[in-house]
């Protein structure tokens, strides 16, 4: 029953957010309102109350809908590589492969040399140089799902849109790679030894055996979709593939030394790209698929939302730091992209405007920082604590930063689905009164 009341908890008032922002006059991305519902109902607000029904009362309570994260993550990791149809790579593939890859170096480049200044500021014992160069491959993730979100919230389409999508894509493989180098650097620091296995082989087992695995099971869905007529059992099977994919991706195969793992992100994004390169019916069946995850992605966000930390603001020194590492990142992200993209004779609109769009962080960059809680309990909570801080603010200020980024650039074209939807209510009903 629990699990049904915090379903409904997030998803009701993560809706009635929107509307309540809307009607205060506050144009603000679907996303940003669910974040603050998050906020809102989750232990740091009406929680507090302890009341069970007003809203999440624990951390615990919010790790209930975990599963629903996971669940969600999937099918946006498979929204987003069903954009590498190979008809429009031809265009966009080299660019979006060089400014993914220069965009995120230049972010960990930027945090790192920032952090070791600010280290000798507070001192070793604040932060220590493992924290920092961890903290500079955690700045290279990017959050694919508010991204997606705000792209489809508001239709948008162009020369921008088209570069964004898969650069987000190609952000994880490209984190993952980074993070795991400079996490066996700050592993070494701290135990003196070099792990070749875990810095070089493992990371590239995993992205290998992350596309490798997502492609197989694309070819089999699109092979197994030939059986059925109609696109509503074809949408139930996409659907049971995804969760698969999932469940799969949780896999860990012993190689002797080294290991065999998946990035969940990985291969559902390459099960999406094989799927609507090799299906005649990926179109209506990617449609489809955005109305039913709908809800699912709300839920995920206002959980989100539930999950930031508030008392991290009680830490003057982790607040200092995560100014030092937004800001730090920032600039990496917004002057990586623009230069890469100027060199390649992108646009002026993607010169000017891509970067920004690259701002959000979220889920992958908590993954991250989970995992660096090997290097030990002090140096694990600084990470956590310092990635918390950023997410909140990334989280609350990247998807309004991203909405005004595509409209300036001129590819919000079309209104969004919602009010066009009630303006043509609005013009039957003058018809009928007519």
């Amino acid at each position: 029953m629990d699990i049904f009341l915090s379903t409904a908890i997030a998803l009701f008032s993560g809706l009635m957010l929107t509307r309540v922002f809307k009607k205060l006059g506050f144009n603000f991305p679907d996303v940003t309102c669910y974040l603050i519902a998050g906020l809102l109902v989750g232990p740091y607000g009406l929680g507090r109350l302890g009341i069970e029904g007003l809203g999440f009362v624990s951390a615990e309570a919010v790790e209930t809908l975990s599963v629903i994260n996971t669940a969600a993550l999937g099918f946006i990791a498979f929204s987003i590589g069903s954009e590498f149809r190979l008809s429009e790579l031809k265009h966009t593939g080299k660019a979006a492969t060089i400014i993914g890859i220069l965009q995120a170096v230049a972010a960990t480049v930027l945090v790192d040399l920032a952090l070791f200044c600010l280290h000798f500021i507070v001192g070793p014992e604040i932060l220590p140089i493992p924290v920092v160069i961890t903290m500079g491959a955690i700045a290279s993730a990017t959050a694919p799902a508010a991204t997606l979100m705000v792209v489809r919230q508001y239709k948008a389409d162009g020369p921008l849109t088209r570069l964004l999508l898969p650069i987000v894509a190609l952000d994880d493989a490209v984190g993952l790679v980074v993070f795991s180098v400079s996490f066996g650097i700050a592993q070494a620091l701290i135990g003196g030894s070099l792990d070749v296995i875990s810095i070089v082989i493992n990371p590239i087992l995993e992205i290998i055996g992350s596309l490798l695995l997502g492609s197989v099971l694309g070819f089999v869905l699109s092979e197994l979709e030939k059986l059925f007529f109609s696109n509503t059992n074809r949408l139930s099977l996409t659907i049971s593939f995804v969760f698969m994919t999932i469940a799969l991706s949780y896999l860990e195969i012993p190689l002797g030394k080294a290991t065999l793992s998946f990035s969940s992100l990985l291969v559902c994004m390459m099960l999406g790209t094989v799927f609507v390169n090799r299906s005649e019916f990926s179109e209506d069946i990617m449609q489809r698929a955005e109305k039913w995850t709908a809800p699912l992605n709300a839920t995920f966000f206002v959980v989100s939302g539930a999950e930031l930390e508030l008392n991290v603001f009680l830490h003057f020194s982790y607040v200092l730091i995560g100014i030092v590492y937004i800001l730090s990142r920032s600039l990496g992200k917004y002057f990586g992209a623009r230069e890469s993209s100027r060199a390649l004779h992108c646009s002026p609109n993607v010169q000017k405007y891509l970067g920004i769009t690259l701002l959000p962080q979220a889920g992958v960059a908590l993954g991250m920082c989970n995992q660096a809680m090997a290097l030990g309990t002090f140096e694990g909570s600084t990470i956590r604590n310092i990635t918390l801080f950023s997410v909140l603010i990334y989280e609350l200020v990247g998807p309004l930063l991203t909405k005004q980024a595509l409209i300036k650039a001129g590819e919000v074209t079309e209104k969004p689905a919602e009010k066009k939807d009630r303006e043509r209510f609005r013009t039957q009903g003058k018809k009928k009164s007519a």
